[in-house]
This record gives C-alpha cells, sequence and structure tokens, in this order.
C-alpha cells in the first residue's frame, strides 16, 4: 500500500453541533470522507488574543485516505466559521484491515489527483 493510500484521521472543532454535521455531510457526499464522528458536548479552554477563553464545542473527527487529507483541510478550512479552526492531520498505525480497506474505498481515489480550489 503506498503511504497516499494509508488511512488517516483529521480531527477538527466546531462551535455547534449543526456546523460540524453541515461539513461532515458535505465531506462525506464529495467522498472526501469515508465518514464523520461527531461528538457533541466537549469544552474547551483556551488563550486566545492575550484572553482566557472557555467554550462549549463540538470534535468531529474525519475518516479519510492521506492523499486526501491536505484538501479536507481546506475545504473545511474554507466554509468554517472559526477564522483559525483545529486542523490537525493524525496518523493511523493500524487497525482492522476490513475497515481501513472501506475508508480507501468510501474515499475518491481520484478526488486526491486533483488540486482543492481556492
Amino acid at each position: 500500500m503506498q503511504e497516499n493510500d494509508k488511512a488517516v484521521l483529521v480531527y477538527s472543532t466546531f462551535p455547534t453541533i449543526e456546523a460540524a454535521e453541515a461539513e461532515g455531510g458535505a465531506l462525506v457526499e464529495a467522498s472526501l470522507a469515508a465518514c464523520v464522528n461527531i461528538l457533541p458536548a466537549m469544552v474547551s479552554i483556551y488563550t486566545w488574543n492575550g484572553k482566557r477563553h472557555r467554550d462549549d464545542e463540538v470534535v468531529m473527527i474525519i475518516k479519510t485516505r492521506r492523499a486526501l487529507a491536505e484538501r479536507v483541510i481546506a475545504e473545511v478550512r474554507g466554509r468554517h466559521p472559526y477564522k483559525n479552526p483545529a486542523l490537525l492531520i493524525l496518523t493511523v498505525e493500524g487497525g482492522s484491515p476490513p475497515f481501513l480497506q472501506w475508508i480507501l474505498d468510501q474515499t475518491d481515489a481520484d478526488a486526491a489527483q486533483t488540486p482543492a480550489e481556492d
């Protein structure tokens, strides 16, 4: 298996479940993600612009292939309500072979060759 065909997870946070569902649905519909998991009721504590914040957020974990990860980030970033959204690519070191193959089967290998539009 080539490096770009390995499964990765893209981690992100959203201000509402509705925003996460809209983005997750768009990614799955475009075959950029095999699946997204949306976990509501997270609390984030952080410093932004010199001020401490405590916000309720929603986590979204995006299951995709390495070749699509940068495009997924570009797509999410382009529609995200935050100015600087959390977007991290997490390497998958292993897992159930049939599940990993399912991720590849559900994501569009041809889309990985097409650069994201600005």
